[in-house]
């Protein structure tokens, strides 16, 4: 009776894990006609950033880019921010540009994080459509690493260790 009783407090825990990283604006919903034609051409987006300028991944072209779908409502998104912010000082003149794309309902809590983690780098906020366009976001965080010619060359879905973003990183910024 005890061991049932830990192994369904294991997996109620887990799922509860699970569910708190999972992104709640549907974006695992949205039509399968929004994905991109070619499957290895990041999709390009025209946004607004927190700081109201337009970002549209097209003008990143030349570099290579860190593009991270996140919420503020998961922990492991919040603990790969402050990686992302030590790459974009590190890499920025080398080339790199990170993106943050928040999949929160409110963009209050979103300017909130921004300030907080002092975040260099431009956020804006993303939506079904596109996460769809992405392959479809179930949960985040998802990080795309995208060559300088718009190619999508990794993805990283759930929490990645920062020494493995700075190895991609630093193999597609040594190619010219």
């Amino acid at each position: 009776m005890r061991a049932t009783t830990l192994l369904s407090v294991a997996v109620v825990a887990t799922v509860a894990t699970g569910l708190a990283c999972r992104d709640r604006t549907a974006i695992d919903k949205a039509p399968p006609s929004a994905v991109a034609t070619d499957p290895g051409l990041a999709p390009d987006f025209a946004l607004i950033d927190l700081s109201g300028n337009k970002l549209e991944l097209a003008s990143y072209r030349g570099k290579v880019v860190l593009l991270d779908f996140w919420a503020t409502w998961c922990v492991p998104c919040r603990e790969e921010i402050p990686h992302f912010v030590e790459l974009q000082d590190k890499y920025r003149d080398a080339g790199l540009a990170v993106i943050g794309i928040s999949v929160d309902d409110e963009v209050a809590p979103v300017r909130e994080y921004y300030r907080t983690l002092r975040m260099n780098y431009p956020v804006a906020m993303g939506d079904a459509a596109l996460a769809a366009r992405y392959g479809g976001i179930l949960g985040v965080p998802v990080a795309f690493i995208i060559d300088r010619q718009g190619r999508i060359q990794m993805k990283h879905a759930g929490q990645t260790e920062a020494a493995v973003f700075e190895r991609d990183i630093t193999a597609l910024l040594a190619r010219k």
